[in-house]
């Protein structure tokens, strides 16, 4: 059992990690005037267009009103655009446009240039076990929300 020292640091190191990683994606992404949240919005319309509020927010892991904001941001700009739900006309969904699809395939390339260069650093032949242990951590952080 770790220590209570130890779990501060551990805790220290996955957020001083994670800033690394955010940060050096967030410098790729400035250069196409995109933020890391909103590729993530993209990233998400893309793979499945037609997501109501509550669904992109836990999937992008942002708050209800900052969500709205930066929404009400990008469809000023045209990259997506909200509708009424066809089944539902209380529920607004939101869509990506065809804009926000063109800017979402130049961002692809610098996301995976981002991806192989976390890689390097952290070691080729350690990305598939971390992956692995990263995406059940996460499966159980779901579980316990």
């Amino acid at each position: 059992m770790p220590t209570k020292l130890q779990q501060d640091q551990f805790t220290y190191l996955i957020a001083k990690v994670h800033r690394f990683v955010h940060n050096k994606l967030e410098v790729r992404l400035q250069k196409e005037g995109v933020s890391v949240e909103q590729w993530r919005v993209l990233e998400e319309l893309g793979s499945q267009s037609g997501r109501s509020m509550g669904e992109l927010a836990n999937t992008v892991l942002m708050n209800h009103p900052a969500l709205t904001k930066m929404l009400d941001r990008m469809v000023s700009v045209g990259l997506v655009h909200r509708a009424a739900d066809p089944e539902d006309q209380r529920r607004v969904l939101v869509y990506i446009s065809d804009r926000g699809l063109a800017l979402l395939e130049r961002l692809r390339p610098k996301v995976r240039a981002h991806e192989e260069a976390i890689a390097e650093i952290l070691g080729k032949s350690n990305i598939g076990g971390l992956i692995a242990l990263l995406e059940n951590a996460s499966s159980m952080a779901m579980e316990n929300a």
